[in-house]
């Protein structure tokens, strides 16, 4: 009985394991771009569904099979350290809020969504809800941190006027996390281009 027992929680802590972890990178959809300008370096990126890896354009078949699987492993591993569940999302949240916007911000519940494929971000002022796209998970953490910003920013000024972009003058990453989404939407051809939507959220 006892041993069964043990066999029914191994299986549940594994469940739950699996429910948490980030989806593997799809090795099909790995690009590899050769540049004759770099002399060293490897660096790979998540670009939409893609996994996009720059090497020298002097390396052998056999160090580009290396360097990708190398750099596949080390995606993955950043991503799933990246991988914030809802309360980690909501001290987040909270943290850039006193960081960028003197904690005036304050949201009464933040989490991840299933059901935001237009949308990259969403708040509900009145009721201080906010929540992400899990399209996001994954994605570099200066790109979710200006998603949680836009929409903590929602909860001061719901428009997108002057107002609400000078709120977030203060975060030096915004145009390159608008840029990085921009890129996302255009790959994908979603109908919203983040930040232009007419509703409150970065859609």
């Amino acid at each position: 009985m006892a041993a069964e027992r043990d066999s029914q929680a191994a299986a549940s802590r594994s469940a739950a394991a699996s429910a948490t972890a980030p989806a593997p990178i799809d090795r099909a959809k790995v690009e590899v771009r050769r540049s004759a300008r770099r002399s060293r370096t490897v660096s790979a990126y998540r670009e939409g569904d893609r996994t996009i890896v720059l090497i020298p354009a002097r390396m052998s078949h056999s160090e580009e099979q290396r360097w990708v699987a190398q750099m596949l492993d080390k995606l993955a591993a950043q991503e799933s350290r990246r991988m914030l569940g809802d309360d980690a999302l909501e001290a987040k949240a909270r943290e850039l809020s006193r960081a960028y916007l003197g904690g005036r911000a304050v949201p009464g519940n933040v989490r991840w969504v299933t059901n935001q494929n237009t949308r990259w971000g969403s708040c509900t002022p009145s009721e201080r809800t906010i929540r992400l796209s899990h399209r996001l998970q994954g994605m570099p953490e200066y790109v979710i941190d200006y998603v949680l910003l836009h929409e903590l920013a929602h909860l001061l000024v719901p428009d997108h006027g002057p107002r609400f972009w000078a709120l977030l003058d203060g975060y030096p990453r915004t145009e390159r996390a608008r840029g990085y989404l921009e890129g996302v939407a255009s790959a994908a051809r979603l109908p919203h281009v983040p930040g232009q939507g007419s509703d409150c959220g970065a859609d």
